[in-house]
């Protein structure tokens, strides 16, 4: 993937935001492309100095703490950017009237993983440190998790009052497609993505496994 694609939604949030000073832009470009790379709790402050060509004093004097500096980075752009451009995107699914589950489920993977091509360093960042730190949980939660979740659940009640999908709580429905997916899309992109993927091949796969967990039996 080329390079200038991999920072979309951190580089946007840094060129809309007039108070940083070119100082404190270097730093959190510099944090971007070491935390995507190593993970938060491999990286050093002296290596974002070091690619920021800045001294390490002046990290801490704009950021007191290295968590700080993640915050400072996935906490707004959670709530500025990734957010609302998630939705926005994913939009296009849900907006959409399929005439069965299993074409909105290829419609949504196939939508998620073009935005993840595009993203992958907020990918990264997100998918590594939301798990290991609440204040990102209920940022994620709060901007994203509850906005969309309630809407593809209705999606799903849709599709079970259609006798496509099984009669279960929509809830149980939901999270088993979700977390069929995401782990399709981590695997893919984020733990093996040199692997020798058929990438179509895959996605007919994982909706064929979702499909056999959650259609009605009378299909």
């Amino acid at each position: 993937m080329p390079e200038q694609n991999q920072h979309n939604l951190f580089e946007e949030l840094l060129n809309q935001d007039e108070s940083l000073t070119e100082k404190q832009k270097k730093i959190l470009e510099s944090a971007i492309e070491i935390f995507a790379e190593k993970g938060y709790s491999a990286t050093s402050t002296n290596e974002i100095a070091k690619k920021a060509g800045v001294a390490e004093g002046t990290i801490f004097r704009h950021y007191k703490t290295k968590k700080d500096l993640l915050l400072s980075i996935v906490a707004p752009t959670m709530a500025k950017l990734v957010a609302p451009f998630v939705i926005k995107d994913l939009n296009k699914v849900l907006d959409t009237k399929y005439e069965t589950y299993e074409a909105f489920l290829k419609a949504l993977i196939l939508n998620r993983q073009a935005f993840l091509k595009e993203n992958m360093a907020a990918f990264r960042i997100l998918i590594q440190e939301i798990p290991f730190h609440p204040e990102l949980k209920e940022q994620f939660k709060e901007h994203i998790a509850n906005k969309l979740f309630e809407r593809v659940q209705r999606i799903i009640e849709h599709y079970q009052e259609l006798g496509q999908v099984i009669s279960m709580p929509s809830q149980a429905v939901l999270r088993f497609t979700l977390s069929s997916i995401f782990g399709f899309l981590i695997a893919r992109h984020l733990l093996l993505p040199e692997a020798d993927w058929d990438n179509e091949k895959e996605i007919e796969y994982t909706i064929h496994m979702i499909m056999n967990g959650v259609k009605a039996s009378s299909i």
